[in-house]
């Protein structure tokens, strides 16, 4: 419950620790886990000192046990072995300092470990962290890589050297970090957080050789994971391991299986690819002088056309043909002409055969009464009666006797 204090009475300081003592005392036993980092055993003390610290958030606590309690595992465990521990909270008031007092301590497993990592690893791929459409595609070429690694580590050598081998203008910005133990974890955090901040950075690399499972724990935790499945730059996981993939393999963007492996990955060969270039250069020649083969020969063979070749031959042809048509209707027009003239002359004979002025020409007339009426018969006319007689030269008057 809170106290009640103000600045006119405060409380002193042995009350106030007191004060947290009882409330400490009230907590009872708790199962603790974290790694060893330190471990101190004088000959001949009853009492063992450790320091028990929680890798994936950087803090430590003091931990006491009577050395019975530490000798029961005092083969099986050393500094650096992750350890759960049966521990009451103690408040030591003279010191203001807060320990824990084991009265059991149990080695985690790697039968244990691994169950943990994969029960971890499941409920990390239910939130979608390792689902292939968030992976980020790595630049074809690099101009400034982020590594993280281990400080003068072979890891960090061949990287290096494998990247400026096949591409010597590469940069790289390294950080060198704890790649195990009880530091590596917010160390190696901070690391990728600082390289995926720096916008000239296209591609950051995390890298270390083997080890065992107990090394390689700090790449399967929880808060590097979430730290990786949140930058914005690629990530290459680069750890030098075969048969155990960490939870890194997964949230990364690209799994190399050696840091040589992640160089090849990461940074193109200047030689394989002035190769290719080459090659593509002879393809795209090759293509082009079969085009113009190609273009050249149905340029001949159009050329070669009768048509192409003497364009005015079809005009000669046709125009003989025209001339020919031309002169085969002229000629039986003509025909047809002559055909009608000499029709029209035989037509016009027998008109003029038959007509009346050739009567008249042979000596008859014609007699017409006075309103011009043919005379045909005697009974037509009257005596005395004045006719008019129409003659081949002209006309003239008669007159009828009774």
């Amino acid at each position: 419950m809170a106290v009640n204090s103000t600045p006119e009475a405060p409380l002193p300081v042995g009350e106030v620790s007191r004060l947290i003592g009882g409330w400490i005392d009230r907590l009872g036993a708790v199962w603790v886990e974290g790694q060893i980092t330190q471990l101190s055993r004088r000959p001949g003390a009853g009492v063992v000192f450790l320091t028990l610290r929680d890798p994936s958030y950087d803090i430590s606590v003091s931990v006491t046990c009577f050395r019975q309690v530490f000798d029961d595992v005092a083969d099986v465990v050393s500094e650096g072995a992750r350890v759960v521990v049966l521990a009451k909270p103690e408040w030591y008031a003279p010191r203001g300092q807060l320990s824990l007092r084991a009265t059991e301590i149990r080695p985690v497993g790697v039968g244990e470990l691994l169950a943990r990592l994969e029960q971890l690893k499941k409920s990390l791929a239910a939130e979608g962290l390792f689902a292939p459409e968030r992976k980020k595609p790595l630049p074809f070429l690099p101009q400034l890589i982020g590594l993280v690694c281990g400080r003068a580590s072979a890891a960090e050598r061949d990287v290096l050297e494998n990247a400026r081998h096949r591409w010597p203008a590469v940069r790289f910005e390294v950080r060198n970090v704890p790649v195990q133990g009880v530091h590596a974890v917010p160390q190696v955090v901070q690391a990728v957080k600082e390289l995926d901040g720096l916008d000239d950075v296209d591609v950051i690399i995390v890298a270390r050789g083997g080890g065992s499972v107990e090394d390689l724990l700090p790449f399967s935790d929880e808060q590097l994971v979430r730290a990786v499945a949140s930058c914005r730059t690629p990530v290459v996981s680069a750890i030098g391991h075969e048969p155990d993939t960490p939870l890194l393999d997964y949230v990364a963007d690209l799994r190399a299986s050696t840091p040589t492996d992640a160089a090849k990955k990461v940074v193109p060969d200047v030689g394989e690819e002035y190769e290719r270039v080459q090659a593509l250069r002879d393809r795209a020649r090759r293509c082009v002088e079969a085009f113009l083969q190609r273009e050249d020969r149905g340029l001949a063979q159009a050329l070669a056309r009768p048509s192409i070749e003497d364009p005015h031959r079809m005009i000669d042809e046709r125009g003989d043909h025209v001339a020919s048509l031309a002169d085969r209707g002229r000629r039986t027009l003509g025909h047809l002409l002559d055909r009608a003239d000499s029709e029209l002359t035989h037509t016009h004979a027998r008109v003029v055969a038959l007509s009346p002025a050739a009567t008249l020409q042979r000596g008859y007339a014609v007699l017409q009464k006075a309103d011009g009426h043919v005379v045909r018969s005697p009974d037509e006319v009257t005596a005395a009666e004045t006719l008019r007689a129409r003659v081949a030269d002209g006309e003239f008057s008669v007159s009828v006797d009774a």
